[in-house]
């Protein structure tokens, strides 16, 4: 299964200025909220560390078609698999608008939670948005690569298909810490999110820029069938996050049915 993101923000400064800074990869985790690190390793060569919603991916990208002001494209060679182009067009009047089109392949059940609730195409929305920012506060690129790429003619906007090369490798992935959270907790946090927003509490404070993603506390589930009974709690185990467990486990259900059977008598 793939997805795919199309995001596009126009920016009040000149296109060259626009595409210079994009060329900047190793400034990117200053306005890219998901990005840890970019490093350059050739003209056509990335490797990508990234951190969404709790879960960690690094990859290696190869850069298919590079046109000044006008676009960059590319693909994964290993690690997550996903590939894209951002195109550059100039309005005049000093403005430019930038496109993002990205494809990738979610993997395992953290992901594909995530992808059900938009999280990599809200970041994406946002880090546009963040870039819009950076470059029109600066007033300037804080560099520029000119040169051009092309890896076998023009490619138009690559898919998940030419980035095969890198479907299968796990890309030295992993969870962080709130990765439970994340994946298994994110759909009850934005349900409570949304209860919040209606009733006006102010339980939890906002951040201080007002578009920080909220990663939600761990999900639990409890020993008993009746978490409200104020029965002992547990998080889920890898294993049961691995094998797409229910929230309640088989051994709670048949605790709870015991005592509502017990209760009916």
């Amino acid at each position: 299964m793939t997805t795919q993101v199309e995001k596009s923000i126009m920016v009040n400064v000149p296109v060259s200025r626009a595409y210079n800074q994009w060329t900047q990869f190793e400034d990117f985790p200053q306005f890219m909220g998901g990005v840890q690190s970019v490093t350059q390793l050739g003209d056509d060569r990335l490797e990508w560390v990234a951190e969404i919603a709790g879960v960690r991916r690094q990859w290696e990208a190869r850069i298919l078609e590079q046109v000044p002001d006008q676009k960059v494209s590319w693909a994964a060679t290993a690690g997550a698999t996903n590939a894209g182009s951002v195109v550059f067009e100039d309005l005049g009047g000093d403005q430019t608008s930038v496109t993002l089109v990205l494809e990738y392949e979610p993997e395992g059940l953290v992901e594909k939670v995530g992808d059900k609730l938009n999280i990599v195409e809200n970041q994406a929305e946002k880090d546009l948005t963040r870039f819009k920012q950076f470059i029109e506060s600066e007033g300037y690129a804080t560099g520029a690569w000119r040169g051009a790429v092309n890896n076998g003619g023009a490619v138009g906007t690559p898919d998940v298909d030419d980035a095969a090369a890198s479907r299968g490798d796990s890309g030295k992935a992993g969870l962080s810490g709130k990765a439970v959270a994340a994946g298994l907790g994110v759909a009850a946090a934005a349900a409570a999110a949304a209860v919040k927003a209606r009733s006006g509490s102010k339980d939890t404070p906002a951040e201080a820029d007002g578009d920080a993603d909220v990663i939600p506390e761990p999900a639990y589930v409890s020993e008993t069938a009746d978490a409200g009974a104020g029965g002992p709690v547990r998080m889920l185990t890898d294993e049961e996050i691995e094998a797409g467990a229910s929230d309640v486990p088989p051994s709670a259900t048949d605790a709870g049915a015991a005592r509502d059977q017990a209760s009916n008598r």
